[in-house]
């Protein structure tokens, strides 16, 4: 599998894997090959270091917008605070998730929705595993009884076997219980 190492936000080819270098931190297992798009010597280093081979290409330069805030500075800071506690608390989740281990954020609406959605999914799994549990239990109940049937079944043909037997009444070895009874029934009584 080739992944594509870039920050682009349009113009993504289909048939191609991407994925943005500022949320790298490992190498993911199964890549035979990497491009990395911009300058993302972490990337690069971390891949070359497992033996995969990289391409570094140069990114087309962006365009900036400047905007003028004045006296919206403050407000654009305490924004831009909120959403980096938004994205760490979301990462932590997903860390957790990764670990095996979550546990409920303080802060954060995405992160703690994001938590609801996957606590949600892990009770639905403990019922479905329970339910698993209970029917391979009744299962297990039903095949034994039902052997029980059979075992309790194969004596009452061998008893009327041998009473055919005995009477020197000829019989399929194959018979059916229903014959064999027929077979019985019509015994003489002596």
């Amino acid at each position: 599998m080739e992944l594509i190492y870039s920050t682009q936000s349009s113009g993504f080819d289909p048939d191609k894997r991407y994925r943005n270098p500022e949320h790298f931190d490992r190498p993911e297992a199964g890549v035979t090959g990497v491009v990395v798009v911009g300058e993302w010597p972490k990337v690069v280093e971390a891949y070359e270091r497992v033996g995969v081979e990289v391409t570094a290409i140069e990114a087309e330069p962006r365009q900036v917008l400047v905007v003028e805030t004045g006296d919206n500075t403050a407000e654009l800071e305490a924004l831009v605070g909120k959403l980096r506690i938004e994205s760490d608390t979301v990462r932590a989740v997903i860390d957790g998730l990764d670990a095996g281990e979550i546990e409920k954020p303080e802060v954060g609406e995405l992160a703690i929705r994001l938590f609801h959605a996957l606590d949600g999914i892990r009770l639905q799994m403990a019922e479905l595993s329970d339910a698993r549990d209970d029917l391979a239990a009744e299962n297990q109940t039903l095949r034994n009884e039902l052997e029980g049937l059979k075992t309790g079944e194969g004596a009452e043909v061998e008893a009327m076997k041998a009473k055919l037997d005995a009477a020197s009444v000829p019989y399929r070895a194959n018979a059916s219980k229903e014959s064999l009874e027929k077979l019985v029934a019509d015994l003489p009584k002596a």
